[in-house]
């Protein structure tokens, strides 16, 4: 299906597989709302979908703050003028041992990876059911981007595990909640990834990250945002609910 006339909007816009995403949703049609913190770097992303011809609108938030994030989706579709399509991608990897972890990190992550998926879910769902019900596409989709940890518990990784499992959970229970109005709960699921997610580690932390990594070729952040855009152009009929996109290499 083309996103001809459709709006999306992408969290976590400014690096990585939302930047990727939002770039990839925009030349196949769809206007974009980028939403992040770092806004020199949407600003820079706007100027390039718009040079090839697309429209995008930068909205710094941080959506772990309840009111941010409702502000956001309130203006995306304000200025886009309706929302079609939702990409949950925020989200934090801060890893370690759980004994003597500093509980920030836990808060960030929960606040991060989960509390503010759900604000921006909730806040966008009235309007996806809205452009549901009616043209181009009469369909409507939530991507929440989580992680091969949703599926796994590993040792190091427990509450950034407990946090991607929440997406899951939350994600299928949408799922069954809208799907008969034609609005789409779909999972994205990457492995290891190439983006900036590392490097928000401790440094005792990114060693061991990287130990075990080891020389795994990783996806890249438009390997994720092909997925995605697979996704959310399937016809009518078809929901794609789970996607797990793993590097050739990666066993577990």
């Amino acid at each position: 299906m083309s996103l001809d006339g459709t709006a999306a909007l992408v969290t976590g816009a400014s690096s990585g597989i939302g930047e990727a995403t939002a770039r990839l949703l925009a030349e196949r049609g769809a206007a974009v709302a980028l939403v992040a913190r770092r806004t020199d770097r949407l600003d820079a992303l706007v100027a390039e979908i718009e040079a090839s011809g697309g429209r995008a609108v930068a909205i710094e938030a941080d959506v772990s703050d309840r009111e941010q994030a409702e502000a956001a989706v309130e203006r995306a579709v304000a200025e886009l003028g309706r929302l079609d399509v939702v990409v949950n991608n925020a989200g934090v990897m801060l890893l370690g041992p759980i004994l003597d972890a500093p509980v920030e990190e836990w808060e960030q992550m929960i606040e991060v990876n989960l509390l503010g998926l759900l604000y921006v879910s909730k806040a966008a769902l009235p309007h996806l059911l809205e452009a549901a019900e009616g043209e181009p596409r009469r369909v409507a989709d939530i991507v929440n981007v989580s992680s091969v940890a949703g599926r796994v518990a590993r040792l190091g990784s427990g509450v950034y595990n407990a946090t991607k499992h929440g997406v899951g959970a939350f994600s299928e229970s949408l799922r069954q909640e809208v799907t008969e109005r034609h609005v789409r709960v779909s999972l994205v699921e990457p492995g290891a990834v190439a983006t900036e997610l590392v490097s928000h580690n401790r440094p005792e932390v990114q060693e061991t990250i990287r130990d075990r990594i080891g020389k795994l070729e990783p996806l890249a952040s438009e390997d994720i945002a092909d997925a995605i855009a697979y996704v959310v152009t399937r016809p009518r009929h078809v929901a794609i609910n789970e996607v797990l996109v793993r590097p050739t290499e990666q066993t577990g």
